[in-house]
């Protein structure tokens, strides 16, 4: 089975304005509610690619019953831990020449959670993959991604996505594959990377510090796939970009169902890539038919060092 977990879980009420004044009142010309959080939108992703899977979190209050009742109609399986505060709502608010966001605090997460979340943790089995995506809350260390790796029974894969201290502490756990941007692994080091090579340069510095595999998305340049033993580079697909939200969670959702379906790395790298490219080109999170359509245009071409 795939696990997701997303220990810092969203309402996204997205608005679109025509302008934003700000000051004045503004009316929306269109709004909706979504269950949030990269683990919960790759849970949604696999869903769409027939792949069975579980989301695991935490989740409180009005808003988090919203998020359970929207993944049922989605026939998602979830088993999240109750806390007692509300689960936050992200604003997303897009005019016609900005997109801005408004992301809220998340509910304290106790010890007695975390303690549920090691047990449901422990039951996975040899086979499993587990993805680690997304903000770790303010209440929860920093080192959480690491804790788990080192704690979950041995033979499950792990695939981290995450950013800053987190990410750092999840590598020394040794995740099968971590997915940072180009821009997020230029931040890590405090360095601006410029090239192909500076980025393939950088990302083998994270293999040396533990991670297994390194997938680097660089938005419409498409994608660079780092292992100890070659470096690939896969152009994005040609196509509109729609909504830029829930692409990467998608690359992420279509290389795990890859790499739990037993296919090879390059493989999976395509797929993740047809994955994220069909989300960015769509108003919501890609399906099936739209990922395979898009399939037979990733052309992966080795970089030779």
């Amino acid at each position: 089975m795939i696990y997701t977990l997303t220990l810092n879980p969203s309402i996204d009420y997205i608005i679109n304005i025509e302008k934003f004044i700000p000051g004045n009142i503004n009316l929306t010309k269109s709004e909706y509610k979504l269950p949030g959080g990269k683990g919960i939108n790759v849970s949604q992703v696999l869903n769409n690619l027939q792949t069975p899977n579980t989301t695991l979190g935490f989740v409180g209050g009005f808003t988090g019953n919203f998020i359970k009742k929207s993944l049922d109609k989605k026939n998602i399986n979830h088993d999240f831990i109750e806390v007692s505060g509300d689960t936050r709502i992200n604003i997303k608010m897009k005019d016609s020449s900005n997109e801005s966001e408004i992301n809220g605090n998340s509910p304290d997460i106790s010890t007695e959670a975390l303690k549920k979340l090691k047990v449901k943790l422990g039951s996975l089995v040899d086979g499993d993959t587990l993805v680690l995506s997304g903000s770790v809350p303010k209440s929860i260390s920093s080192t959480i991604y690491k804790d788990i790796m080192t704690n979950i029974p041995k033979g499950v894969k792990v695939i981290l996505d995450a950013k800053g201290e987190a990410l750092l502490e999840g590598i020394k756990g040794k995740p099968y594959m971590i997915k940072p941007n180009n821009h997020e692994l230029g931040d890590i080091f405090n360095v601006k990377l410029e090239s192909i090579e500076d980025i393939i340069l950088y990302g083998k510095k994270l293999l040396d510090l533990g991670a297994q595999n390194i997938v680097v998305s660089m938005a419409g340049d498409g994608a660079l796939l780092i292992t100890p033993t070659a470096s690939y580079i896969s152009c994005a697909p040609k196509g509109k970009l729609i909504n830029s939200v829930g692409a990467g969670d998608s690359l992420v959702a279509g290389f795990t169902s890859a790499i739990y379906k037993g296919l090879d790395i390059l493989t999976a790298f395509k797929l993740g890539i047809a994955c994220g490219s069909a989300s960015a080109f769509s108003e919501n999170l890609c399906t099936q038919i739209e990922v395979e359509r898009l399939l037979q245009e990733v052309k992966t071409t080795q970089i030779v060092d």
